[in-house]
Order: structure tokens, then sequence, then C-alpha cells
């Protein structure tokens, strides 16, 4: 038997998570592993589970991630410095939940390329 996606779970309220918003399209929390001072993931309520996966019809909920991350920088005090949003997609670029996820981070200097410590 398949095991429950974690990201379904939360957005579906049956998973705790420190939510800071959540609208009838997507949910953003506070990452339980922070790479920055503000780390939080943006998922989808609807399952998809990689960028490669994505559908013509997904571009709307696709933008509407990204406007979530640009609301959620100003929120949350980011957006003057700057912030990184990410999309990881497969195992050699740092996917470890099978369920898109735009990570949201900021509150640092962050160097390029983004290897560990960046």
């Amino acid at each position: 038997m398949n095991k429950p996606c974690i990201f379904c779970e939360i957005a579906a309220g049956r998973m705790n998570a420190e939510i800071v918003h959540e609208d009838e399209h997507v949910v953003a929390f506070r990452d339980i592993h922070p790479q920055a001072p503000m780390h939080v993931l943006i998922i989808p309520r609807k399952h998809i589970s990689s960028m490669l996966e994505i559908a013509p019809e997904d571009a709307e909920l696709l933008g509407h991630m990204h406007l979530t991350a640009r609301k959620l920088a100003r929120d949350l005090g980011i957006a003057e410095g700057g912030y990184r949003s990410i999309f990881n997609c497969g195992t050699d670029a740092g996917q470890t939940v099978w369920h898109i996820h735009l990570h949201l981070m900021g509150g640092r200097s962050m160097g390029w390329p983004p290897w560990p410590g960046n």
C-alpha cells in the first residue's frame, strides 16, 4: 500500500505544520529544516509529483505559487533585501518529497552557485 503524501496531508489539515498562508489553491508553511533564516514552502493543494508532471493547464497554478511567494516575501520582511525561490526537480536536484513545492528563502546573503553553505 502506498504511503500518503506528507504535503497532501498538510494541505488537507490532517498533519501539523506552521502555516503562514493558505487559500483555495496553495498552502505555505515554514520548512522544518530551514536553509535560511526565513524558509517557507509553498505547495499546491493539487497533487503533482514533480515538475516533470506539470501540464499546460497547471500554468495558472504555478503563476499563483510565484505570486504567493512575492506576497509572502513582503509580508515576512524579506522582499527588501532579496529572496530566492526554487523548485527542485528530481533526486539530483535535491527533491525529497514527491509533491511539487516552491522554496521561498531569505533573511541572509546567498551566494551563487547554490552549493551547501550558500
